[in-house]
């Protein structure tokens, strides 16, 4: 095994957990790793600290193992199975509320950092953010046809928008696994009893945004007799949330044909009066700018990540601000406006200081009724608290 040794001093983190090692704490390189080869991390005075990845880039480690069970044969079994109890142990893994579908693997947050792993009803979608995890993407997909037995249905890599290409990687997505009868041709997946399409092959992310599950619940909680507006909500989730529980009118808008598709599927699919809902397939700013006042009594900001890296966070900032001054500007007395980011790179404070902004340019009175974060299969590493990316806020305006 190639050894990443440390500077003096710099090994402080890793004997607190933190599950990367910056290139500026390396000493030295003994050997001549490729991207994505085990590594192991030493200490200035020889003593072996952990093993994890080795990558190209200001993060030169991603730690896979603090003792020496990385190349252990069943090293992703252990992994994968640790990571499914953790499911297990919240009610996730189970169809006891109607749920079928969720996060099996979130990076850091279960000690796997660079691997992404969404289960829906059978079928594991992976996406490799690193090299590493990539190359490993035959031994995962074993783990998971052991950890799943005949529960398995597929295993759909989906790394090409994600995993490295200066890594000289062959990109290409794909089944690692099919069972014999399977047919992907339209997948449906439950969500607290709610039906909903996944496309894991021509969707976003792995097909479905998993990590807004409890947040929709609460959007279905304030939505009865409301008429709401669902700001960049692809298939719609947020919509069939807030018809279920007795919305009435619900107005979705997204500037991806293909998501205003599957919306107009699951509103159907799930039963609800076509004049229950319109889709509206256009830019989700200009469509606040221009919504009449008064007319939505709770709006649902939800947009896309803003800062995909620490020099966008102004910019970021502002479209925060810009966005919801509009929407909390529209929105009818006594109505509520939940706003969402899911930007890693600006913090909570950040947001809810972009929040405050907006809130006072339009010189209305507003509360924050509640602080809204990820769920508990999006789980956070105590020694990683930037895995923390989704956060929010309940708005009452009056």
């Amino acid at each position: 095994m190639v050894k990443v040794i440390l500077k003096k001093g710099r090994e402080e983190s890793i004997k607190r957990f933190h599950p990367w090692v910056f290139s500026g704490a390396i000493a030295q390189v003994v050997g001549n790793p490729a991207e994505g080869d085990v590594v192991g991390v030493y200490g200035a005075d020889g003593k072996m600290l952990a093993a994890g990845h080795y990558q190209i880039g200001s993060i030169a480690v991603r730690i896979l193992s603090f003792d020496a069970d990385v190349l252990a044969p069943d090293f992703w079994v252990v992994k994968l199975r640790s990571a499914l109890q953790a499911r297990m142990a919240v009610g996730l893994a189970t169809l006891d509320h109607g749920t079928n579908c969720y996060r099996l693997v979130h990076g850091e947050g279960d000690n796997l950092p660079g691997l992404i792993i969404d289960y829906y009803d059978g079928v594991c979608v992976m996406q490799a953010h690193s090299a590493g995890m990539f190359r490993a993407k035959k031994q995962i997909c074993e783990a998971l046809q052991e950890i799943y037995g005949d529960d398995l249905k597929a295993v759909y890599d989906k790394s090409s928008g994600t995993a490295p290409f200066k890594a000289g990687l062959d990109l290409i997505d794909g089944y690692l696994y099919k069972k014999e009868g399977f047919d992907d041709a339209q997948q449906v997946v439950l969500e607290n009893g709610h039906k909903f399409i996944v496309n894991w092959t021509e969707g976003q992310k792995t097909g479905f945004f998993l990590d807004q599950r409890e947040n929709r619940a609460l959007v279905g909680k304030y939505a009865k007799g409301r008429s709401v507006l669902n700001l960049f909500c692809y298939t719609g989730g947020f919509s069939i949330y807030a018809l279920a529980e007795g919305a009435k009118h619900v107005d979705s808008v997204d500037s991806s044909a293909k998501a205003m598709y599957l919306v107009d599927k699951n509103v159907a699919l799930n039963g609800f009066p076509a004049d229950s809902h319109t889709s509206y397939c256009c830019d989700a700013i200009e469509f606040v700018k221009n919504a009449p006042e008064d007319k939505y009594d709770m709006i649902i900001v939800d947009p896309p990540a803003f800062a995909k890296h620490r020099g966008a966070i102004p910019n970021a900032v502002r479209a925060y601000q810009r966005l919801n001054a509009a929407a909390i500007a529209k929105v009818a007395p006594g109505g509520l406006v939940f706003t969402f980011s899911c930007s890693q790179a600006v913090d909570k404070e950040a947001f809810a200081l972009a929040i405050f902004s907006a809130a006072a340019s339009t010189g209305r009175k507003v509360r924050i009724i509640d602080r809204l974060n990820q769920p508990a299969d999006h789980a956070v590493s105590i020694y990683h608290p930037e895995g923390e990316y989704l956060k929010g806020l309940l708005l009452y305006v009056e």
